[in-house]
Parts: C-alpha cells; structure tokens; sequence
C-alpha cells in the first residue's frame, strides 16, 4: 500500500513516514511545502512531492496519483492566525478530499483534534475556537463524502518517546498521547479495514495499539 503523508514535515508526519518506510508492506510519500525538505525524506527512500496546500486541487490530486490512501495530517500550527487555520486546517483538508475524488483514491484518513464537538467549539477559548471550528467542518465534510474514511482525535501531544500502549473509543477520558504513538495508532488504522466509517479518540493507555484498534 502506497500511503500519501499530507503534511509530512509536521512532527506526527515525519514519525509516520518513518513507521511506514520500516513498515514491509507499506511505502510513503512525503507530500511538503518546500524543496528543501525532501532530503529528509528521500534519505529515508520514500518518495516526495512539493506541493502547496492553500494552492489549487490540482498539484495535490497529482500528488495523489497512483497512491492506496491519503492521511492528512497537515496543521497550520499554534503560532497563525484565524485566516491560515481556515486555509489549511479546513479548506486544505476539504481540498485534499477532493484531489482524492479526483484521483481515485478511495481511503482516507484524517488526523483531527481531540474533541470537535459543537460543544466544543462553543466552549474553546477565543483563540482556539477557530482551529476547533475548522477542524469539526472538515471532519464533517469528510463524513459526507464517499470516501472510506477513518477519523483520528488524539489526546494532547507530546514529544514523549512511544510506549505503543494506548486506549482508543468513540469517547476517551482527557489525557495525554506522544506523537510517536499516534504515528503508529494511524499505520494501525490502515492495516484494519474494520476502522473504515469510524472516528475515535486515543490516549496514552495500557493496551497494545494493535489490540485497541482491532477492538474498535
């Protein structure tokens, strides 16, 4: 299975080309903003594509030709404004589901937050409110679609080194996840078909990531 990285140089994007570069049954492509990050990637062996996200469907569904699945995992990070949450955050998810459409590609999963409520969003600080509305907009455009699509709510992200134990369910108790387990929670997800139509939360816990998604 071929896997397109939507957002590759982001940090769960560059542990999840890693897990999937040592995966034998999966292989990557990094799709980046810059030239100057492909190295990276290459070094690993996976394949890149620079394409601009706020951009046209186009260069993306090109990117997505010949491809098994797409992850989005692409942010447009804490430190915009409201006016790049909506671009990347919503209208490049959106966009990126259509260049999916357009090229064939039928899996589809998306990294969102933790929780995208109404509820939510109505209780977000002025600040977050916006990623949280962006967010709950795209994964309900993504529910509207025909795509097979997996949604993924990871608890708050740290840089902690992976214990590959996590627990994972429509509705999981707050806590904590470190990126690298989230990484390999979404390689996970794409090895089980049974996660297509679902959407979870996932937390740091004390069950094998195997065993969790299977479970779900």
């Amino acid at each position: 299975m071929k896997v397109l990285i939507v957002g590759a140089n982001g940090q769960i994007g560059k542990h999840l080309v890693s897990s999937i570069q040592d995966h034998n049954q999966l292989d990557a492509k990094a799709m980046i903003r810059k030239e100057e990050q492909a190295s990276y990637f290459e070094d690993m062996g996976a394949e890149t594509a620079v394409v601009d996200l706020e951009g046209d469907i186009g260069p993306i569904a090109k990117a997505a030709e010949g491809v098994d699945a797409i992850v989005f995992t692409a942010g447009s990070g804490p430190h915009t404004g409201a006016d790049k949450t909506v671009l990347v955050d919503l209208d490049g998810a959106v966009k990126t589901m259509k260049a999916a459409e357009k090229a064939g590609v039928k899996r589809f999963v998306m990294i969102s937050s933790y929780d995208t409520t109404r509820e939510a969003i109505q209780s977000a600080s002025s600040s977050f409110a916006p990623y949280v509305a962006a967010k709950h907009y795209a994964d309900e455009w993504l529910k509207s679609t025909d795509l097979d699509y997996t949604i993924i709510h990871p608890g708050r992200l740290t840089n902690d080194e992976g214990t590959r134990k996590v627990k994972a369910a429509p509705r999981v108790d707050r806590d904590e996840i470190p990126r690298e387990d989230v990484a390999s929670v979404i390689v996970a997800s794409l090895e089980n078909d049974s996660t297509v139509g679902k959407e979870y939360q996932v937390v740091k816990g004390s069950e094998e990531i195997n065993d969790a998604i299977k479970s779900l």
